[in-house]
């Protein structure tokens, strides 16, 4: 993953991500988990018809939900950026959400 960039639309977070290959993605910042000092976005992909049906990489996303966690770190421009966890990081913001999850469910 390389640049990101953040948006505000309709009061929704929406996150653009571009691959090696210069292809972007849409992404909407459901969530936002803290674990310790650091900050997690919990994105889940954008997808319209047009995306459906002109797509045509054979991943089969339109079929499944496309959701990612990022890390959100401060940029030398001061900005926030998304970038990928590692697994480590990964793992720590699983077992997170799924205490999120717990409590919630216990509300």
């Amino acid at each position: 993953m390389s640049d990101k960039e953040k948006d505000m639309q309709d009061d929704d977070f929406i996150v653009e991500m571009e691959d090696e290959q210069g292809n972007k993605y849409y992404y909407q910042e459901e969530m936002i988990i803290p674990v310790g000092d650091q900050r997690y976005a919990l994105l889940v992909g954008i997808h319209d018809d047009e995306h459906e049906h002109e797509h045509g990489c054979g991943c089969g996303c339109e079929d499944d939900e496309d959701v990612l966690i990022a890390k959100i770190i401060i940029n030398a421009e001061g900005e926030e950026e998304y970038v990928e966890p590692t697994d480590e990081e990964f793992e720590a913001v699983q077992k997170a959400y799924d205490a999120l999850v717990e409590e919630s469910e216990k509300e």
